[in-house]
């Protein structure tokens, strides 16, 4: 038999391992209890604030809010495009949502019809989620109200108030000042300014055209936001306006342009298709720069529908189309200013003269003058004066093309100029060299013909210039001294932009400039080829100038100048002015796209537009309302020896009154 010792033992010895097993477990759960203490009372004391915005953002959430867009306003600071309200109809996309029937229900409110509607659905479907959609813009105070007081019965619609770019005066900046729009996939990037997320902001527009375009950045601002609760779905519950964060306002733009000046341009266009450009002849600034025909850029901000957009797209007169900047043309008669110039700094003197009969033959051609039975006898001035083709040719063929090119581009023909805003067309310039160039994969084509100096001489061939170019072009001239640039943009957030008159130097002599303005100023006189159309009627203010009627075709087999067959088929109208003569303040060029005749169809439209300047200019309004002198009495010599009589005499034959009778005793009864 064991002794019980042995049994005793072994207990022990269990119970002793159980104890030392039950520490050991102990003091890990102490210690995991303590370090959860540690942590616990770490988060509860130094790590509350850091939660307690944790806890916020999750209950809080900001919204984007677009910045309202700068303004954009003329010289005098005339609003240009501005900002109003607009109620606005928005549709997001969340889980559970029937956006389809939400449609449908909204179409009982707003118009949307069948096309509308598929195009919603594929932007909601599109869009991310809890991102609004904008269906519809500028709704009624009844559409507006109707939908807000069913917005328990219409989830994630949102019916709120926003802002739209407005244009009060419709399509007369529309080519210059331009528009905005809606953000398309083009317009967004991954890096830079137009990655920022207030670009899927249903709200937010960015410029498409001229200045809205090309100073983007600058009038976009910087957006806000708008804090507000939301549930734990990520719903908006309330909105917390003491946690709002204020947008900032975009920069305002200040033009060069004059409102009324820009007004007028379109209103004497009418139906008529072109563009005019004035400048000042002292500073570059463009006071007017006019596509005609228009369109009106608010109805682009609301959205077009396709048949409008084609519409506007199809018209042959193209209201698209910048025609002061992109739409290129041969300058007609009004480039026989440069040919004159380039003939008098090659030696030529301007008072020999040639005979014009009606035209000239060369190379087996005979090249009309547009007057038939010719001028006569023509020395320089009189060829600008009366526009003689015969002359020209002559002069051209004497001094060649690159004499012609060289004096053109030092005008600004065949440049482009940093007026702030895209869209202009360089043009064409020609020369020997430009011809080596354009066709340097056809060799036959490739030398410069003699005869080609003919078109050359009088703005035909392929010389192309734009609306822009040719008031450039006249603004130095009338200038007489500097290159002037035009400058556009006058100023961006109240800092000012270089001016156009911070240039050297034209590389010409005084003598020649004089002499082409003396020309044009004897086309707006008498006899000349604009004078009729041209005489502003204020006082001794006069306008110079020069006629241009470029051609758009031969015309070998009947009609004149394309008068009597299809529009785009007629010749264009051009001139070329700048007035006062006598001391040159504002220059002008007026092209009438197939208008049939510079003398005809431009020249009565500069005049209008260039009365107004006039008009506006408070020391020009004050030189024309200056009054007349008295005339002078001539002293009598009779009236001279009658004496000292009273100013009042009675005439000789006025008879005297009789005495009054003399005042009767008191109470008596005269007699």
């Amino acid at each position: 038999m064991a002794e019980p010792a042995i049994f005793f033992e072994e207990v022990n010895e269990r119970q002793g391992l159980f104890h030392r097993r039950a520490i050991l477990l102990g003091g890990f759960a102490g210690l995991g209890f303590a370090a959860l203490g540690g942590r616990l009372a770490y988060l509860q004391l130094f790590e509350t604030q850091r939660y307690e915005k944790l806890a916020t953002s999750n209950q809080f959430n900001f919204k984007l809010v677009p910045a309202p867009r700068g303004l954009i306003v003329d010289r005098n600071g005339a609003i240009l495009a501005a900002n109003r309200p607009n109620f606005r109809l928005l549709v997001a996309k969340d889980k559970g949502t029937d956006t389809e029937a939400t449609l449908k229900a909204l179409a009982e409110f707003v118009p949307i019809d069948a096309a509308r509607h598929k195009r919603l659905l594929r932007e909601i479907s599109n869009a991310p989620k809890r991102a609004p959609v904008s269906v519809m813009e500028d709704m009624s105070w009844e559409q507006f109200s109707a939908i807000n007081v069913r917005a328990p019965e219409l989830p994630n619609v949102t019916a709120d108030m926003g802002e739209v770019r407005v244009y009060p005066h419709g399509g007369a900046f529309a080519h210059v000042v331009g528009y905005v729009a809606k953000v398309n996939k083009d317009d967004l990037t991954a890096t830079g300014p137009n990655s920022d997320p207030i670009m899927l902001h249903p709200g937010f527009r960015i410029g498409k055209q001229g200045v809205e375009k090309a100073l983007d950045l600058d009038l976009r601002g910087r957006p806000g936001a708008k804090k507000v609760e939301v549930d734990a779905n990520g719903r908006e519950v309330r909105h917390d306006e003491e946690g709002d964060i204020r947008a900032i306002p975009g920069k305002e733009v200040q033009l060069t342009l004059d409102v009324d000046i820009q007004n007028r341009a379109l209103e004497v266009f009418g139906g008529e298709s072109g563009g005019a450009v004035m400048m000042d002849c002292r500073t570059g600034d463009i006071l007017c720069m006019m596509s005609a025909p228009s369109f009106d850029a608010n109805r682009i901000v609301r959205g077009l529908t396709g048949a409008e957009y084609r519409a506007l797209a199809n018209y042959e007169r193209k209201p698209l189309l910048d025609k002061c900047l992109s739409g290129l043309y041969p300058p007609g008669s009004t480039f026989k200013t440069m040919t004159a110039l380039a003939g008098l700094q090659a030696g030529i003197d301007p008072e020999a003269t040639v005979n014009c009969p009606g035209g000239m033959y060369f190379g087996g051609r005979f090249f009309h003058c547009h007057k038939k039975g010719g001028h006569g006898s023509q020395n320089m001035r009189d060829a600008i004066k009366n526009s003689c083709d015969t002359y020209f040719y002559s002069l051209a063929l004497r001094i060649g093309p690159t004499r012609i090119a060289q004096v053109a581009r030092a005008f600004g023909l065949g440049q482009t100029f940093d007026i702030g805003i895209p869209g202009q067309k360089k043009g064409t310039v020609p020369d020997p060299e430009w011809k080596k160039r354009y066709f340097k994969n056809n060799p036959a084509q490739q030398p410069w013909w003699p005869g080609e100096n003919l078109s050359y001489g009088i703005g035909q061939g392929y010389l192309q210039v734009n609306c822009l170019q040719l008031a450039v072009m006249t603004a130095r001239l009338a200038n007489g001294r500097k290159a002037l640039n035009p400058r556009l943009i006058k100023s961006v957030g109240g800092k000012e932009w270089p001016r156009g008159s911070d240039v050297p130097d034209l590389p010409f002599s005084q003598e020649h400039l004089d002499y082409v303005r003396a020309g044009m100023a004897a086309v707006t006189e008498a006899g000349g080829t604009a004078f009729s159309a041209s005489q502003l009627g204020l006082g001794d203010i006069l306008m110079a100038g020069k006629t241009g009627t470029a051609q758009v075709r031969n015309y070998d087999k009947g009609g004149s100048r394309g008068k009597g067959g299809p529009w785009r088929l007629r010749d264009h109208g051009l001139f070329v002015a700048f007035a006062p003569t006598d001391a040159p303040r504002y220059a002008l060029a007026v092209i009438v796209q197939h208008g049939m005749g510079g003398s005809t169809a431009a020249a009565p439209r500069a005049r209008e537009i260039m009365r107004v300047a006039l008009l506006k200019d408070p020391e020009l309004r004050a030189r024309i309302e200056k009054p007349l002198p008295m005339p002078q009495m001539q002293p009598d010599p009779e009236l001279d020896a009658v004496p000292d009589a009273p100013v009042f005499a009675t005439p000789p034959d006025t008879p005297t009154p009789a005495a009054a009778p003399a005042a009767a005793p008191t109470g008596g009864t005269p007699t």
